[in-house]
């Protein structure tokens, strides 16, 4: 002890130390979430998960890593645990308002993870969306599934137009499907009714 003393004055030891476990907190931190995203990395390798749902996940864990880092950094500044509690709680209040508001796009968001987990159809399927038995609904070919819409070319004697469809409108509708290249074929000889 004496000799630590005699590299620093005393009133440096506090500061020093705090310091130290400041770099020690942010190290973790850091380590923890390269930890992490060499797990998510290998779990996509071994699960054929698609790119537009793990770059999410990655971000949104490294934040949580990273925001539990600081308030860990904060307390030891000396801010009070209620200080930051109170603060967190408001910021989840505003978020839980945010979220009622953009239900629609959440909705979409998880339909979309839902779509690519489960896979009820790929890109080259040939899909339509039921209506009514009566009235035909929105047929064509999936060219591309993003978090929000699928995008399907509509048959070539319907248009050819592109057409994007909400994700959330899969998990609502009754979904016809075709699978693979020979879906068109199969969509457009469609036999007639009371054939």
């Amino acid at each position: 002890m004496e000799s630590m003393q005699g590299l620093l004055p005393v009133e440096w030891i506090g500061p020093f130390w705090m310091g130290l476990q400041i770099l020690l907190i942010l190290v973790a931190a850091y380590l923890l979430q390269r930890l992490v995203a060499r797990c998510l990395t290998r779990l996509s390798e071994r699960y054929p998960l698609p790119p537009e749902l793990m770059v999410p996940l990655r971000g949104g864990l490294r934040w949580l890593i990273m925001g539990s880092a600081l308030i860990f950094v904060l307390e030891r500044l000396g801010v009070s645990a209620t200080v930051l509690w109170t603060a967190l709680s408001g910021f989840v209040a505003v978020a839980a308002v945010a979220f009622f508001a953009m239900w629609s796009v959440l909705s979409n968001l998880l339909c979309a993870v839902l779509i690519f987990t489960v896979g009820p159809f790929r890109i080259g399927d040939v899909v339509e969306l039921v209506e009514t038995l009566d009235k035909p609904g929105v047929k064509g070919r999936v060219t591309a599934i993003n978090l929000l819409f699928t995008t399907l070319v509509e048959l070539p004697e319907a248009g050819g137009a592109l057409v994007q469809v909400p994700n959330s409108q899969f998990f609502q509708k009754s979904v016809r499907r075709w699978r693979g290249s020979d879906g068109l074929a199969v969509v457009s000889e469609s036999p007639k009714p009371g054939a």
